[in-house]
């Protein structure tokens, strides 16, 4: 960023934001003025991402998502360089295979939730009694429009997803009324994560949505900037589908 906005005294951090919905997410909430600690698991490709964001306001911490040592760190990192945390957004997750659920490797289904749902816990759990209980502030969970529908292929992604949608509402509950806690449910987000879903075939995806594209990380990024903005003060306990429209669709024969 060339020129950096005033600061709002607000500090976020976001998971897996190296690249992807993350880093848009990250960007977003740099743009308005917050400070925003990022993780990932690839230090190097976490290093260029906290330059390109502005590193006198951006700090990085490596590590994966359903350590617990990561988790700790990374909270105690942020209050150490930052004193607060004002917004936490669990991004990172995993979705490391492709086929029937019914063939699935039960050891792969107990890793894609360690990193979708429990480490979400995790974070939320160390944010809050680092900071949030006492002061208050935002949690975003990003889930996916495959916690919402069945979603062949991707069966353990969309099982963690829908189990991320329920523990916002848990979390949300329990933690009002000091902390607000929403989560967002994309669509296809042109990413690498997401790449085996349009790679080749781009057009022919796009076509599907009412909207007449896919979605790009700035998508995600805005729509977390409201739900940890005051314009979203009396929202808690909620999903917001960002899906260009798809949804329309579950209706036509």
């Amino acid at each position: 960023m060339t020129e950096l906005p005033e600061l709002s005294g607000k500090v976020a951090l976001v998971t897996g934001a190296s690249r992807g919905i993350g880093y848009g997410v990250a960007e977003a909430l740099v743009a308005r003025g917050d400070r925003v600690c990022i993780t990932g698991r690839n230090e190097d490709a976490l290093k260029e991402a906290v330059e390109k964001l502005g590193a006198e306001r951006v700090i990085g911490v490596a590590g994966k998502a359903h350590d617990l040592d990561h988790q700790t760190e990374t909270v105690e990192r942020t209050m150490e360089v930052f004193g607060r945390v004002d917004f936490l957004v669990n991004n990172a997750g995993t979705n490391p295979v492709f086929g029937p659920i019914a063939d699935l490797d039960l050891d792969v289904a107990r890793k894609v939730f360690e990193t979708n749902v429990i480490s979400a816990l995790g974070f939320a759990q160390k944010t809050w009694h680092a900071w949030q209980k006492d002061n208050g502030g935002a949690i975003v969970n990003i889930a996916s429009i495959a916690g919402l529908a069945p979603s062949p292929f991707i069966g353990a992604y969309g099982v963690s997803k829908a189990a991320l949608i329920n523990l916002t509402q848990q979390l949300a509950h329990e933690f009002a009324p000091a902390v607000r806690v929403n989560a967002i449910a994309p669509a296809v987000v042109k990413t690498k994560f997401a790449q085996a879903l349009y790679e080749g075939r781009e057009t022919e995806a796009a076509a599907s949505y009412p909207l007449g594209r896919l979605g790009v990380p700035s998508d995600i990024g805005g729509a977390a900037a409201f739900l940890t903005s005051e314009q979203s003060e009396w929202i808690t306990g909620q999903t917001l589908v960002v899906d260009g429209g798809i949804f329309l669709n579950a209706g036509v024969g």
